[in-house]
């Protein structure tokens, strides 16, 4: 049984579904090499222009596999090579948006904060426990939160283990969207299907510059925005839709 399953429900846009259900999705290195394959993969489709990833009703994902973790050392960690599983979504080009019900917990957080964008149900809940069993989050689970929520906020959650509801996610920034628990990945979708009827290289600009120009100092990344602004000003989308709005008609994008 795969443990990731990918479907294409609207054009252009992928949906990503977490499929280890008897355990809460939880984060095993064989899910998340599956995980690493697909995002791969859909990252050099070029019909790909937006992806939804979600897991099911009860969780979005509870976290890594504690049982599979417990009796490992620092060298097996090291030696699973993780950081590539993960580097396959933080570097994918095409915007992300996580649809969350149920936990999003430990690993599971950190893998929606991989996201561009996160829509969550009602009841969905976001936590890093780590420090319950020891340990402590490792795959960006301390520098996405502060980014997110800011130092305080991340502190009380990461040093107390105490999740948040979404409804608490979206006031603390690292929520895009609460929505009703069946509603999550009908919305996600539409989020997506909306980014994928925009000129794909001025989606693709945008994200780039955000995430390289957060950690910058301001004027260095008002100077990769204003560079980026001015060469999408050669591109074809540009001109199809300069000339669509003047036509008053709807633009057809190409993504040259």
């Amino acid at each position: 049984m795969a443990l990731v399953e990918v479907e294409f429900p609207q054009p252009h846009v992928a949906l990503v579904r977490l499929n280890r259900p008897e355990a809460r999705n939880a984060l095993s290195t064989e899910l998340r090499e599956e995980l690493r394959a697909h995002f791969a993969a859909l990252s050099d489709n070029a019909d790909i222009r937006a992806i939804v990833l979600t897991g099911n009703d009860k969780a979005f994902a509870a976290g890594a596999d504690i049982k599979a973790m417990a009796a490992m050392t620092p060298g097996q960690m090291k030696a699973r090579g993780d950081e590539r599983n993960w580097a396959a979504l933080r570097n994918c080009p095409k915007p992300i948006v996580a649809a969350v019900n149920g936990y999003a917990l430990g690993g599971g957080c950190e893998l929606a904060m991989h996201a561009d964008i996160i829509v969550a149900g009602h009841g969905a809940t976001f936590g890093q426990p780590e420090v319950k069993l020891g340990i402590m989050p490792g795959a960006g689970g301390t520098q996405r939160l502060a980014r997110a929520v800011g130092k305080y906020r991340a502190m009380l959650m990461l040093l107390t283990g105490m999740p948040i509801s979404a409804d608490e996610a979206f006031a603390a920034g690292l929520v895009s969207k609460v929505v009703a628990d069946e509603d999550v990945v009908t919305e996600a979708l539409a989020v997506a299907v909306s980014i994928a009827a925009m000129p794909p290289l001025a989606v693709a600009e945008i994200k780039q510059v955000l995430l390289a120009g957060l950690d910058a100092p301001l004027d260095v990344a008002l100077m990769l925005e204003r560079r980026a602004a001015y060469l999408l000003f050669d591109s074809n989308d540009k001109r199809e839709a300069m000339q669509a709005f003047v036509d008053k008609r709807k633009p057809l994008f190409s993504g040259t």
